[in-house]
């Protein structure tokens, strides 16, 4: 049986993802000076403004609006014209002291906090153990990204979109049925010419280095509008946290709702969605299963999980998908400070996951991306491949 599934991701210079990548620089910036901070910092952009608000608790003096200044330069709006200048927007601070009712039950028993439920998923249709559709949808705007900053692609502005459609046949990916992009671009620039760069200096390199190959039919969307002028934050309002599918798997495997940016990984929401994707990866590289989505599920101010599970989706190879959950519970540490650290998830190591999928990408030297080891694959199969 055939069918279809698609995935979109944006760009770096996404309203919403700009907001985010200010939220995490936040957060990065707290931790760099205290590992222990608790942050939970939103932001908001429209045009030519920038709020951010939340709650701090940390050592250390951080400038706000500098580090928004520096986030919103590095990402590109240079440019005075496109209503979003790294100089020029007006900067509004509304971030306060944490709730002493939420930081005594984080600190005092080490617990989750807050309550709430978390997905991790993974399955081998990509050396990365990704589902394709997002993670092609990712590469191409990271490509999008190269060509702009070196200046390749040089009427290219920093919002963008991405959208990926792939055949299945029998619950395998078999072909890529359609792709999309939009790109925010300049006055000048003509849609024939955009569509042709795009597909010569994005698509194409991308497909040629993309394993596993598939074949691509040809069929290209660009810029369906007709016109991609008036883009990022002066198109469209921003906000910390809106883009949780593209954040984690296009939207193949459940979500429990939890955005990830401008939170501190005692705020489960993160910490549990990176420790479930790295059981989920870890038991698909073990061999076990070329599926798997782990749910946990945890109590505000509790550090045990109130709930874990394993769903493989009828593709493990053990005769119990229990003994899975059992073997889950004696590998993997669950209490949240156990899996911050066991992940070095009081670093500040966080922008970069800010754009372009927290998952799926390679793990760095400083600890980020530390979720996407596979480092325990072997000890899962030693238990449940006797």
């Amino acid at each position: 049986m055939r069918k279809l599934f698609t995935s979109e991701s944006v760009s770096e210079g996404h309203p919403d993802k700009v907001c985010d990548q200010i939220s995490d620089a936040v957060l990065d910036a707290h931790l760099a000076l205290d590992p222990g901070a608790h942050v939970a910092c939103e932001t908001l952009v429209t045009t030519n403004f920038c709020l951010l608000a939340g709650e701090v608790k940390a050592n250390g003096e951080v400038d706000y609006v500098k580090l928004a200044k520096d986030t919103v330069r590095d990402i590109g709006y240079t440019l005075p014209e496109i209503g979003f200048h790294f100089e020029k927007n007006d900067y509004q601070i509304r971030l306060h002291a944490q709730s002493s009712d939420i930081d005594k039950g984080v600190i005092s028993n080490e617990g989750a906090g807050d309550q709430g439920l978390m997905f991790g998923f993974a399955c081998n249709e990509t050396k990365a153990l990704m589902p394709y559709p997002i993670h092609l949808a990712h590469r191409l705007l990271e490509r999008l990204s190269e060509a702009r900053k070196s200046g390749e692609i040089k009427w290219a502005r920093p919002d963008a979109k991405s959208q990926v459609t792939i055949q299945y046949e029998d619950g395998r990916p078999v072909g890529i049925h359609e792709i999309l992009m939009s790109v925010h671009h300049s006055e000048e620039a003509e849609n024939q010419f955009m569509q042709s760069e795009i597909r010569d200096k994005v698509i194409t390199p991308v497909l040629e280095n993309f394993v596993p190959y598939l074949e691509w039919s040809g069929d290209f969307l660009y810029n369906p509008s007709g016109r991609f002028v008036i883009g990022g934050p002066d198109g469209d309002t921003g906000l910390t946290g809106r883009k949780i599918i593209v954040d984690t798997y296009g939207g193949m495997g459940r979500h429990g709702g939890g955005a990830f940016s401008g939170k501190d990984c005692t705020k489960v929401d993160r910490s549990a969605a990176y420790m479930a994707r790295y059981i989920a990866k870890n038991i698909v590289a073990s061999g076990v299963s070329d599926r798997c989505e782990i749910q946990l599920a945890y109590a505000i101010g509790k550090p045990e999980p109130v709930s874990v599970r394993v769903d493989t989706f009828g593709t493990e190879r053990v005769g119990n998908v229990f003994d899975i959950e059992t073997a889950v519970r004696e590998v993997f540490p669950l209490k949240p400070y156990e899996i911050i650290h066991l992940l070095g998830l009081q670093k500040p190591i966080f922008r970069k996951t800010a754009a372009f999928g927290h998952f799926g990408r390679i793990p760095g030297e400083d600890g980020s991306f530390s979720w996407e080891r596979t480092d325990k694959a072997e000890e899962l199969a030693s238990i449940l491949l006797k």
